[in-house]
Formats: C-alpha cells, structure tokens, sequence
C-alpha cells in the first residue's frame, strides 16, 4: 500500500513542478532582448532593451521597458548617429497557443516616450554644413507581436516583430525592428 501512495505524490510533485513556473497571474518577469531596424540598410542599425512583465490572468501580462535606439544617416563620406532613449508601458496579449503555455504568441500594445539625439547634438558638420534636424522629446505608441518559448520553468525565448509610431520627431515617424530576447521568471 505504501508502494501505491508514495507512487501516487510522486506523480502529483511531478506534475505541479512541470507547470510552476508557467504564466502565474502576478509573476514577475525580467526580460533583455535586442534586436535590428528594418530599413533599407541593414547593418549597424540596432536597439537594446531591457524590461520587467507582470503576469496577469489567461496568459495576458503587463510590460514595462527601457529602450537604446542607434542607429546612422549617411552623409557624404561620414555616417550621423540617431540615438533614441525610450521607456515604455503597456499590455500584452495571448492569441494563441498550447494549454500549458509552452508555446504563446501574443499581441502588445505600449505608449511611447523619451528623448532623441542626432549626431550628438552637434548641429555643425565638417564641410559647414548644418544638420536641420534637432534633438527632441519624442512620444507615441507601439505594437510588437512575440512569439514565446519556454526554455525551462523560469527562462523564456522570445522572438518579436515590433513597431512603433513616433511623434515629436523630426526624422521617420514609424520605426520597425525585429529581434530576440530572453526572460527570467521569478
């Protein structure tokens, strides 16, 4: 009888640590991801992110991030740099995947603020010329769709497509990237 019991809590511990860690409501995430800028020249344009969720109900959860945003203009012979500082709030939420969450993809919506700096705030060139565009504060929305894996109970891959539509700027308003990331679950 004891061989029964014993078996018996061995399958019951086996199956609540398999799903522990999976999509908890208020379960705190840290996540670093990176990533590129999908324009015309692909390259040495990219961005760093690092964020904090908070699971909520149904696989749905809060994201909080701050973003580096670099990436250049050509110019005759030299390359600009634009440097954008970002944070951003918003939500997330799941479409599709299997029961247990091992697999999600979710759709997210965030607002948009920070400051944008182009060639370092120096408006002078070296052949004289004058760079129009100044540094600003910039504000908006985005939308990013992620494909989520989990690696282990605690580590997340995600894959996502992003984007974002910029206010306050006097360069491109709406930004693409794509890019990876991984996140922690506390």
């Amino acid at each position: 009888m004891k061989k029964y019991i014993y078996t018996v809590m061995l399958l019951f511990v086996a199956i609540t640590v398999a799903q522990a860690q999976r999509m908890l409501p208020k379960q705190k995430g840290l996540e670093v991801s990176t990533g590129i800028l999908s324009n015309d020249k692909i390259g040495n344009d990219y961005y760093i992110s690092l964020g904090m969720t908070v699971n909520g109900k149904n696989g749905n959860y809060q994201l909080w991030a701050l973003e580096y945003t670099h990436q250049y203009h050509d110019y005759k012979d030299i390359r600009i740099p634009q440097e954008t500082y970002t944070a951003e709030g918003g939500y997330s939420f799941f479409l599709l995947g299997d029961t247990r969450k091992n697999i999600t993809l979710n759709f997210g919506i965030t607002g948009v603020v920070g400051y944008e700096s182009i060639n370092r705030g120096e408006a002078m060139l070296y052949d004289g010329a004058k760079i129009l565009s100044e540094d600003n504060f910039v504000y908006g929305a985005g939308g990013r769709l992620t494909f989520e894996t989990y690696l282990s109970d605690r580590f997340v891959l995600v894959l996502q497509g992003r984007t974002k539509v910029l206010w306050g700027t006097d360069l491109e308003q709406f930004r693409p990237s794509a890019g990876v990331g991984l996140r922690f679950n506390f």
